[in-house]
């Protein structure tokens, strides 16, 4: 009986991961938004954080390296440098949330990891495009440091920022959902209580106006505003 459960169990998670990195495929390909120069964001990460919260950030890792590695082969046009610059900013975004998120799954313990997971991925992507990007676009490397605190030091906040609050909205009533369509084990009754509580009116204004930020700079960017 408890080999069949597990069994179920694992069938489930399974058949979840590859759900979700198709959602996160599809979403890259049709959410994409064209920000400054060649960077572009794309909503895949939120999926994948997701995937970090239910399942740890083995299972969100596994997503990146799957995601990227079909988006390398179908709509990318940087090749192997986009690979890898897509693996390492989505998992030092999504696999720190999750750490955080494994080790105690609560509110504040959920936002530390997304801010954690936002400034590791700005600081990982500035040191990457300072070693990479000279390469990728042929010019010298003092013409990338002229770019990194104009341009790629606001598009990964901006990206995190957006992230990391959408996360935060969105999580709980997926979970809802998911148990509710029992694709998730009910929880203890003292977990489940918890788990249905609604975000606080300030942590939901808190998002929102990082959120609002976040498009607003993508509008300057874009030359709109």
């Amino acid at each position: 009986m408890y080999a069949q459960t597990a069994t179920l169990h694992k069938t489930r998670k399974l058949t979840m991961l590859a759900a979700m990195s198709t959602i996160a495929y599809v979403l890259m390909v049709v959410g994409r938004i064209p920000m400054v120069m060649f960077l572009k964001y794309d909503p895949k990460d939120i999926v994948i954080t997701f995937a970090g919260f239910l399942f740890g950030p083995l299972s969100a890792m596994t997503i990146s390296l799957v995601v990227s590695l079909v988006e390398m082969f179908t709509v990318s046009d940087t090749g192997i440098i986009g690979f890898v610059m897509n693996v390492l900013s989505t998992c030092a975004f999504a696999c720190t949330a999750a750490v955080f998120y494994k080790k105690k799954q609560t509110l504040p313990s959920a936002v530390a990891g997304l801010v954690t997971g936002i400034l590791l991925m700005t600081a990982v992507m500035l040191l990457w495009n300072y070693l990479i990007t000279p390469f990728y676009l042929g010019v010298p490397r003092s013409d990338v440091v002229a770019l990194l605190l104009p341009a790629f030091l606001p598009f990964n906040l901006v990206k995190g920022g957006l992230n990391a609050t959408l996360t935060l909205l969105l999580y709980k009533p997926l979970v809802r959902a998911l148990r509710a369509a029992c694709l998730l084990p009910p929880r203890e009754e003292e977990g489940a209580a918890c788990a249905s509580r609604p975000l606080s009116l300030g942590v939901m204004l808190t998002a929102g106006v990082v959120f609002l930020t976040c498009v607003l700079v993508i509008l300057v960017f874009q030359g709109i505003l």
